[in-house]
This record gives structure tokens, sequence and C-alpha cells, in this order.
């Protein structure tokens, strides 16, 4: 495990209990946060998704709009995000067909006085689900892996990049 910079949880109170942090003495500033996820798939559905012969549909066009949805929705699923204004939301797939993965990128953006490393974290996890959903009968061993921040950028911390 790795020491974090910050040296105590924001989200614990002084007496250990949760706690919304307060941001509104936080500077504005334009961020962007990005995630990555992978979903490892069989030959056949790969084959399926590339060629988009699966029976419910366009797979990458409907886990795209779950994404995005997701991302603009985190604050209702995770207690203590702060609800936010995006002002952009992209979701991208990648497919590697000699690995026969699908890796899925979320980033998110806006301009204001708290992080969006959440909101590109859910977005590419419901990105993520939804891919599954869609090529579970197909292929129901798929594994979702690699949940990530890659990048964020913007507040008090700049820019930083995952190393490995």
């Amino acid at each position: 495990m790795t020491q974090s910079t910050h040296s105590v949880l924001s989200h614990i109170d002084n007496q250990g209990k949760a706690n919304m942090v307060d941001v509104s003495e936080k500077a504005a500033s334009t961020r962007i946060a990005k995630a990555e996820a992978y979903v490892s798939v069989s030959d056949s559905a790969l084959e399926q998704i590339i060629q988009n012969q699966l029976a419910k549909g366009d797979v990458f066009s409907v886990a795209r709009v779950a994404g995005i949805q997701a991302a603009k929705q985190c604050a209702n699923l995770i207690p203590l995000c702060h609800p936010l204004l995006l002002s952009k939301v992209d979701v991208n797939f990648e497919t590697d067909e000699l690995s026969r993965q699908i890796k899925i990128t979320c980033q998110c953006k806006l301009n204001g006085n708290t992080g969006v490393e959440m909101e590109a974290l859910t977005g590419v996890s419901v990105a993520a689900l939804t891919l599954f959903d869609m090529c579970k009968a197909v292929d129901p061993e798929m594994v979702i892996h690699g949940l990530k921040v890659t990048e964020k950028s913007g507040g008090k911390t700049g820019l930083w990049r995952r190393s490995a």
C-alpha cells in the first residue's frame, strides 16, 4: 500500500463519524479525471461485439450512454459525493483481439471546487456493467477488472498521473 499525500481522511469528522466535506472555501478550477476498466471476453463474444451482431443491439452505444448517465448520477449513488454540474463526460472503448479484452475509459470534466474522480470511476464502472449485461447470454464468464483512476488535474494538487 502506498502512503497518500493526505494524512487525514477527509470524510471522517473529529468524532470518527462519516462527514460530507465542506468544499465551499476551495478555489474553483477546471478539473478533469480519467478512469479505466477492462472486460475480458470470449473470442465469440468479442467477434459479435465488433461485428455488432448481438441480439440486444449496439453494445458500445448503449454502454456509452449508460456510462455518461452514471457519471451524472454519482452523488445519488455514493453517499458523501457532492452533486456536480459536469461540463463533459466522454466514454470510449478499445478492443484488443489478441488479449480478448475491451478497455473502457471515462473522462469527466467540470469547472468547480471539487474533483471528479468518483464520477469518472462511476461512469466507467456502469459502462462495463452495461457491456456485461448486453453480452452475458453469449459469454457468462466475462470478467470486469482493472478499475482505476489513471489521471486527474485541477485543484491545489494540479496534475497527477498513475505511474504504472
